[in-house]
């Protein structure tokens, strides 16, 4: 597996396909570009999931969310793509995206995506 920033999620089947738990992650590193000034946005993303039949893999998941480092988005089209890709790689019965941006013009930002499975 590579070490440079990809949009490609990998997955491994999910060891406990009976069982409901949640993963969660955390990401206190994460960077996008703003699509009007091209500046730094930082925020820490959390992700948690229930599993259905796939898991996603660490650390492709790391290197998917480097991805964006040098990507323009809204903070609110980030998280939903972040969701939808995540949604697309392993059909998740129940995933929630929070995205904590940091302080910027003297407000913070938080967006939150639910997907809840069929």
């Amino acid at each position: 597996m590579s070490t440079r920033p990809s949009t490609e999620l990998e997955t491994f089947p999910n060891p406990r396909r009976g069982r409901e738990y949640t993963i969660s992650f955390e990401c206190p590193e994460f960077t996008c570009l703003c699509p009007m000034t091209g500046q730094p946005d930082f925020a820490t993303i959390l992700i948690d999931y229930v599993p259905q039949e796939l898991c996603v893999e660490l650390k492709s998941l790391k290197l998917y969310l480097w991805s964006y480092r040098d990507r323009g988005a809204f903070h609110e089209a980030v998280t939903n793509q972040i969701c939808d890709d995540l949604v697309a790689a392993i059909s998740p019965r129940k995933l929630t995206v929070t995205a904590k941006f940091w302080v910027r013009g003297g407000i913070t930002t938080i967006v939150k995506v639910e997907h809840v499975g069929s």
